[in-house]
């Protein structure tokens, strides 16, 4: 006898004006297992997802809970049938407690009718310790990590007992020893009978957790595969719909010879979190900054950068002691920086993408303060084509573009700046597989003309498989270096952790 699926939408069609984003999608879940669901960014995962949480609603379809058909018009009656949806930007109140926040709506009341703070926090404390989280309910969700948070919404979830949960994109800000913590409570679900839908580009932790994993391209699906019986490459082509052959590109045998580093950076001190760090990067070269989340490794992109104030050390270019104050005096000393976090600081999003890339180069197309539109366009169309980004997509708002084109719009900016240094800080967060390797094979070609790059990376696959060099930062201090070249991510996170670890 066939199992009924616990959760089976069928024949899921959504359609917005000249485009259709889901077509015929059918995605089946069993009880207690976990399902990852792949594919590009634009490839209809958020809008599937959206429709099983109550968020939209699709315009044909079903969706079945224990083979009833269910009609999901808002969250609450996705709730009410036992799906929990826990997306990307987390929904908690910083200002509350985790208790208050897990019990959001449904606070227990005491027999004169005020809240039972009490309860909540046995409430909370029991669901906390059943996930394995040594966790004080009272504490302020905005004194939490992100990995902390991510259990919190985790619990909130098991309060109302859901049977499905769906998690998206729910390491992208998590450190590797935090995405370990967390697939361990994956498989913890699964072993206590609750279904897990998985949303990750990141191909090791689907083959560490996913039973099954359904692949959509283009709004549609195009497999169902028993993990056991796939490779990452397999699944990788079916999403890209190619084969992507050397995902990081090749290393330079020899890095190209240079007099002086192109960046040297001695004794640094900035922030909160940086308090003494030294690197130096050659014209050419790929250094990486390696490191557990608040080792400081942004603190020293932002100094270096001039967006935050240094405290002590120095910074040289080309040999040179440079001030670099402000952003404005980096810029004009030929550094470019992306951002950790493209949307709110990399991205002008309401204006359209031929203005974003053009935004650090006015001064080249420009004459006696006019801007020259066809200058303008012919830059950006340039640089664009350069990204595979269509050339009708210049004139869309940077807002309406996917996170892996977004991430190449500020990629496209710097390119057409032509810098000396490019630092790139978490440069494929949240990005596909396909995008992923287009932009690992811009930045070799980048530092193959030339260019100094400076990479921050808390993935460690994409640390060994880009760098030449890597920089490995603990607790704000600069603790080991590693030629990359037969490294290995034990070496790396023996540094990174302080656990003594023979590097041979």
């Amino acid at each position: 006898m066939t199992e009924i699926p616990l959760v089976a939408m069928h024949g899921i069609v959504k359609r917005y004006p000249g485009v259709i984003a889901l077509s015929d999608v059918s995605l089946a879940v069993r009880p207690g297992e976990v399902m990852a669901l792949v594919g590009e960014n634009g490839a209809g995962k958020s809008t599937l997802l959206k429709i099983l949480a109550g968020a939209q609603r699709a315009d044909e379809g079903t969706i079945e809970v224990d083979g009833r058909t269910v009609d999901i018009q808002v969250p609450r009656d996705s709730q009410e049938a036992g799906i929990a949806v826990i997306y990307q930007e987390l929904n908690l109140a910083s200002d509350l407690s985790v208790a208050e926040n897990i019990y959001v709506g449904r606070e227990p009341k005491t027999r004169w009718g005020t809240v039972d703070f009490k309860a909540m926090d046995r409430g909370s404390k029991a669901l906390l310790d059943g996930l394995g989280i040594d966790l004080n309910p009272r504490t302020l969700v905005g004194d939490l990590n992100i990995a902390l948070r991510q259990m919190v919404e985790i619990a909130k979830a098991l309060l109302v007992e859901a049977r499905l949960v769906v998690m998206d994109e729910p390491t992208s800000s998590l450190t590797e020893e935090e995405v370990d913590t967390l697939l361990t409570l994956v498989r913890r679900l699964r072993s206590s009978g609750v279904s897990v839908v998985y949303v990750s580009h990141r191909m090791r932790e689907i083959y560490e957790i996913a039973d099954r994993i359904t692949v959509l391209r283009d709004g549609a699906v195009v497999g169902v595969r028993e993990a056991a019986d796939t490779t990452p490459s397999d699944i990788v082509q079916m999403m890209v719909g190619r084969e992507l052959e050397d995902l990081y590109g090749t290393r330079e045998t020899a890095v190209p010879v240079s007099a002086r580093p192109a960046l040297e950076v001695k004794n640094l001190a900035s922030g909160r979190l940086l308090h003494d760090v030294s690197f130096s990067v050659d014209p050419g070269e790929i250094v990486v900054l390696a490191g557990l989340i608040g080792a400081g490794r942004s603190d020293a992109a932002l100094a270096v950068f001039g967006a935050q104030a240094r405290k002590a050390g120095e910074i040289l270019l080309d040999g040179k002691p440079a001030a670099l104050r402000t952003p404005s005096e980096a810029i004009d000393a030929g550094i470019g920086f992306v951002p950790e976090d493209r949307k709110n600081q990399g991205l002008f999003l309401g204006l359209p993408v031929r203005e974003n890339i053009s935004s650090a180069s006015l001064t080249s197309i420009s004459r006696m303060a006019f801007v020259s539109h066809r200058k303008d366009r012919a830059l950006a169309g340039h640089h664009a084509g350069q990204l595979n980004l269509r050339s009708s997509a210049i004139e869309v708002a940077a807002g309406t573009l996917s996170g892996g084109n977004q991430q190449k719009v500020v990629l496209a900016r710097w390119l057409a700046k032509k810098p000396r240094v490019l630092i790139l800080d978490e440069p494929t967060r949240g990005v596909d597989v396909g995008a992923k390797a287009e932009i690992y094979h811009l930045i070799r070609e980048v530092a193959a003309e030339g260019v100094a790059v400076l990479v921050i990376s808390s993935e460690l696959t994409e640390v060994l498989g880009l760098a030449d060099r890597i920089v490995v930062l603990r607790e704000g201090y600069g603790v080991g270096e590693i030629v990359a070249e037969g490294a290995t991510e034990k070496q790396i996170m023996a540094l990174a952790t302080g656990v003594e670890e023979p590097i041979s």
